[in-house]
């Protein structure tokens, strides 16, 4: 009974969406018909951002996945002062808006930034670096939570019988961080080539995706055929890619018991690993600092001088590129981001409960795990296809919500859902099923170990998930992208207005507002973090 909220919830705002999605790409007028497909796809147009949309996520996973596996190494794996604080910094850049990371390398490889020497503004290298900066953490928490469990007598073995560090890390510690490294890849991948905000803001007009395709076919051209074209073939990708991540995730999932993080040895140890030092050292300094430190100092001069006058600017509504004063979009995105994260957090705990069951059939376990792929299924899904479905299904009745503000925080909380569920799962598969069975056994009945056992068990990982929806909510620019109004727009939708104007003074509040919504997502995350559970640290 648990699941049947939260599969309604599913039913009508994403599937339906997403099946009106379908219906506008093979029928029109009533009659089935390809004629969508076969002019989107004959198009040299579209082969050109279906293969920079693949090849850039492509190219941003490798370096993410080579940059990862050393820093996975040595937040994981080793012990020194600062760990967590340099763990919580790996982290922020993930739960950023995208179009706050846009912003900020824009600003880095502007004219007035301190690489535009490097000629790289409007370059899809900075579209590379803005990717690999979004994703660094994905590869770096999925790979080092594996690692960490990694029995370490494995590669003491081989180092006994001779094997060179290099050597042993090939033939013993690779193959078994393989599921990891997979399945952080895969999700990789996904968040990379679902980069909206990053690819509208660095893009400009030389660089596409599928998403900002969909967008421009949609909101410019208002050719919903073209557009409906490229969402499915966007949901048959995601689609595919989900199935083989949930298959890796399991493979890399048992049910353990939390244990505290000790996992490390000595300085004089771990300093013999000064590659992984230094790479990871450059990628946190160079890579995940210098933009955000470069965005708020460029926010706080005006001039040639230091100066508020960027942050004074935000609280009127006399800029031409406002129909409302910042500060009102700064109240519509934490009523919203609350509203969704409440909802998101609800219906994620119905479905960590539903999906943490441990039936004794492979078929049931298979029926389980099938049920988990459906609600991780939006974690791949563009925002953008799911706000262009709410555009041509709930505008009508039996449900028209066109007017309605709460077509976003549906929206956003759906978003989130995903990772409320990869934060809350971990801590119920923790459960050792031996307590459960001697609950059982002592007769408690199925509401008694809940009340007991799974829900104090499933506390430990409230303050993580409602970070998560909270933080992700608060930045979502996608679909709100798409549902939201020009009277009431959210803070993600005002910085993407005000870059896009030309002007000193455009530009200087897009850098103050983006400053704030990363601020205020920083500050959320880092009390997010401080009620993880240890042991817990997977998506």
């Amino acid at each position: 009974m648990a699941g049947v909220i939260p599969a309604a919830f599913l039913a009508v705002f994403f599937f339906w969406p997403a099946g009106a999605l379908v219906l506008k790409g093979f029928v029109v007028d009533g009659v089935p018909t390809l004629e969508g497909f076969q002019r989107v796809f004959s198009a040299p147009r579209t082969w050109r951002i279906l293969g920079f949309t693949l090849g850039m996520a492509g190219l941003a996973t490798v370096v993410c996945v080579l940059l990862g596996i050393p820093g996975a190494h040595l937040l994981y794996r080793r012990r020194f002062p600062g760990r967590a604080v340099v763990r919580a910094l790996v982290v922020v850049p993930f739960v950023l808006p995208t179009v706050v990371v846009g912003v900020a390398f824009g600003s880095l490889f502007d004219t007035g930034g301190p690489f535009g020497p490097l000629g790289l503004d409007d370059h899809w290298i900075a579209i590379l670096l803005a990717m690999v900066f979004f994703n660094y953490s994905v590869i770096v928490r999925t790979v080092g939570t594996m690692w960490r469990r990694l029995d370490p007598r494995l590669a003491e073995a081989a180092h006994t019988l001779g094997a060179s560090p290099l050597r042993g890390f090939l033939t013993v510690v690779l193959p078994a961080l393989g599921p990891a490294i997979a399945a952080g890849a895969s999700l990789t991948f996904l968040f990379c080539a679902s980069s909206f905000g990053i690819v509208m803001v660095l893009g400009g007009v030389r660089y596409s995706t599928i998403e900002t395709e969909i967008w421009f076919q949609t909101t410019q051209l208002l050719d919903l055929p073209a557009a409906a074209a490229l969402s499915i073939t966007q949901l048959l990708v995601v689609t595919l890619l989900l199935v083989a991540t949930n298959a890796l995730q399991r493979r890399t999932t048992h049910a353990r018991r939390l244990h505290t993080d000790d996992t490390g040895v000595s300085a004089a140890t771990w300093r013999r690993d000064w590659a992984t030092v230094v790479v990871t050292a450059t990628v946190v300094l160079v890579l995940l600092l210098t933009p955000l430190v470069n965005l708020a100092v460029r926010s706080l001069r005006r001039d040639g001088g230091w100066s508020l006058h960027n942050y004074a600017a935000l609280l009127t509504a006399e800029n031409p590129a406002l129909s409302v004063p910042v500060s009102r979009a700064v109240w519509n995105s934490l009523w919203i981001a609350l509203v969704a994260a409440t909802v998101a957090l609800a219906l994620g705990v119905l479905v960590s409960l539903v999906a943490s069951r441990r039936p004794a059939s492979q078929r049931g376990r298979r029926a389980l795990w099938a049920v988990e792929g459906l609600f991780l299924l939006p974690l791949g899904v563009s925002a953008v296809t799911v706000g262009f479905g709410y555009l041509i299904t709930l505008n009508r009745p039996p449900l028209d919500l066109r007017s309605s503000l709460a077509l976003i925080p549906i929206a956003q909380a759906l978003v989130a859902l995903p990772l409320v569920v990869r934060s809350l799962l971990p801590s119920l598969h923790a459960i050792d099923s031996r307590q459960l069975e001697a609950a059982r056994t002592l007769g408690a009945n199925h509401w008694r170990v809940l009340a007991t056992i799974e829900l104090p068990q499933l506390a430990k990982g409230l303050g993580l998930a409602a970070g998560f929806a909270f933080a992700t909510s608060l930045g979502e620019f996608g679909a709100t992208s798409f549902l939201s109004r020009p009277d009431d727009p959210t803070l993600p939708v005002v910085i993407f207005r005000l870059f896009g104007r030309p002007g000193a003074d455009n530009y200087g509040m897009a850098l103050a507002a983006a400053t704030l919504l990363a601020v205020l997502t920083a500050v959320v995350m880092a009390a997010a973090e401080g009620r993880r559970p240890k042991g817990v640290a997977t998506w």
